[in-house]
């Protein structure tokens, strides 16, 4: 009887993956060791250090002008990472909406080429002296423009950079990711475990979605992506199916980041200063806000902004 009900199961799981997984070849469900490394790699090279490489490289080599290595380094993920999403696509044991995974793949980098400009310009006005902490025209920089119709223009700008254009970024990079998550479900009991290195990798992996979030102020997507990650786990689950160790991976590095998100919130939950900036029940401080608010006062120089200034001349 019970091997009845094996085959049985087994014969839905080969119906529930289509025609092009019928071949045993192509339902092996393997730990994609070589992808998620490539992801973890080009995530914290191509944009978590993008601001690092703006405060760090000598403005004499790259002036306020012209592009700067965190723009060229935008400009590679923009590239990159919706190559590795399809490749990502390419491995799922499941015959995934084509249309769906094409128009995500197109308006994400849309709306990343869209954050691209906003954030080299931004990236230029923290150079200048520009307090991420503070609103827009509660900038000390931004309150001396005249006339002061220029700073509706850059409210315009924070819009495309912070809202349109993360929106466009973030929504669809989680939904192809939630589309790969609904194909990683096996009755295989020997894939339904991670492997050492997907152990290794998951601390950069979570750490990284961690800083993803925060920083893009996009956390209604990425906990909504969440839920739905789990219900479709106790729904797989009613069938006999269990996450193999693709789907783990996602799920672990999601509740590590939601881990760490809870952390940071509660350690600077009586910032009054950044509650001005994030008032209301979202309350998701951006890390770089941290470091114009207390750490950039204490590392930079006191000529730093007569040195821009200077170097800005020059390059014009």
């Amino acid at each position: 009887m019970r091997k009845r009900q094996n085959c049985a199961m087994h014969a839905a799981f080969l119906t529930r993956l289509g025609s092009r997984e019928t071949d045993p070849g192509l339902r092996t469900a393997q730990f994609h060791m070589d992808l998620w490394s490539y992801f973890t790699l080009q995530n914290w090279l191509l944009d978590f250090s993008r601001p690092l490489a703006v405060l760090f490289c000598p403005l004499e080599w790259f002036p306020l002008n012209k592009p700067s290595p965190s723009d060229y380094f935008h400009l590679l993920y923009n590239i990159t990472t919706p190559f590795l999403l399809l490749k990502l696509i390419e491995r799922s044991p499941k015959t995934l909406p084509r249309s769906a995974v094409y128009l995500c793949i197109i308006t994400f980098v849309m709306g990343s080429s869209m954050h691209l400009v906003g954030e080299s310009i931004n990236h230029r006005l923290l150079l200048s002296g520009y307090q991420l902490h503070l609103s827009i025209r509660e900038n000390p920089i931004i309150k001396s423009l005249t006339p002061h119709t220029l700073i509706d223009s850059f409210e315009l700008l924070q819009y495309y950079d912070e809202s349109l254009g993360h929106c466009m970024w973030y929504v669809p990079l989680f939904l192809v990711q939630f589309l790969y998550f609904t194909g990683c479900f096996t009755i295989v009991k020997a894939e339904q475990t991670m492997p050492i290195s997907a152990w290794l990798l998951l601390g950069p992996s979570g750490l990284y979605y961690w800083y993803l979030v925060t920083e893009g102020q996009f956390f209604i997507p990425f906990i909504f992506t969440f839920f739905a990650m789990m219900a479709t786990v106790v729904h797989q689950k009613r069938k006999g199916f269990l996450p193999d160790g693709n789907g783990l991976f996602l799920l672990y590095s999601f509740s590590l980041s939601l881990v760490l998100m809870s952390v940071w919130v509660a350690c600077l939950w009586n910032d009054k200063v950044l509650r001005r900036k994030y008032p209301g029940v979202m309350y998701i401080p951006e890390p770089w806000a941290i470091y114009t608010l207390h750490l950039r006062e204490k590392q930079t120089d006191p000529s730093l902004h007569d040195t821009v200034q200077d170097t800005h001349c020059r390059s014009v």
